[in-house]
């Protein structure tokens, strides 16, 4: 499932992470995190995570992520990997890959699996010419290039890649979600239903059967869920 969360940061949250980003010389080669076969493809420019101000802006990026309640239940996170940024100018490109399966997180001391993909945008489309992120799934191949601060949501089982920037700076954080639902159809679903709950909720209240309907969204939570 894809989905597109819109304004989980402000503007004005935005334009102080892009001003943090942007006054400090700490972008290091992409490919230090990348793996043998990524290294081929994989051109781009990330924030040094060594760098001072990285732990409070990933900090805040995660945090933002954790509370919005869309993102809340399209993930159904049980953990969230300290988010990255990255910098994609003068023809940077990023080509067909599917992210790894699992990665060590420093902050849980474990290893985490990789179910949820999510790419928060900090450059605002007129900023950079190309550098569409392109997700393929079963219904063909999908341009995303969205607003600063809005994210899009994807299985990380994916395939996926980032367009060259031609002009401009396309600059992003990044990060994924182990889900409580290892299953992309069940959490799909469970999504779904919940949508429909509030919706539901909204026009009836708390009917009898907005209640019965919660009851069967916890009840199949239960019965997919990992804690």
């Amino acid at each position: 499932m894809m989905q597109h969360v819109p304004q989980v940061l402000s503007k004005a949250a935005v334009a102080d992470i892009r001003q943090q980003l942007d006054q400090h010389t700490a972008w290091i080669d992409g490919q230090h995190s990348a793996g043998p076969q990524a290294k081929k493809s994989k051109h781009n420019l990330q924030f040094d995570p060594q760098h001072l101000v990285y732990p409070a802006l990933a900090e805040q990026i995660e945090q933002a992520l954790r509370q919005h309640p869309l993102v809340q239940s399209a993930t159904l996170a049980k953990h969230i990997l300290r988010p990255m940024f990255n910098c994609y100018q003068q023809q940077g490109t990023y080509g067909n890959h599917v992210d790894s399966a699992v990665h060590y997180s420093a902050a849980h001391q474990q290893l985490i699996r990789t179910d949820v993909s999510m790419t928060l945008f900090l450059s605002e489309p007129e900023e950079y010419q190309g550098g569409e992120l392109v997700i393929e799934d079963t219904y063909g191949a999908h341009e995303v290039k969205l607003d600063a601060g809005d994210v899009i949501l994807y299985p990380a089982t994916s395939l996926h890649r980032v367009e060259p920037v031609t002009a401009g700076r396309r600059i992003a954080a990044f990060t994924w979600a182990q889900s409580m639902i290892r299953d992309d159809w069940q959490r799909s679903m469970l999504f779904n239903l919940d949508m429909t709950i509030g919706q539901l909720r909204q026009q009836l209240g708390d009917n009898e059967q907005v209640l019965q309907l919660t009851a069967h969204y916890h009840n199949l939570l239960r019965q997919w869920g990992e804690l």
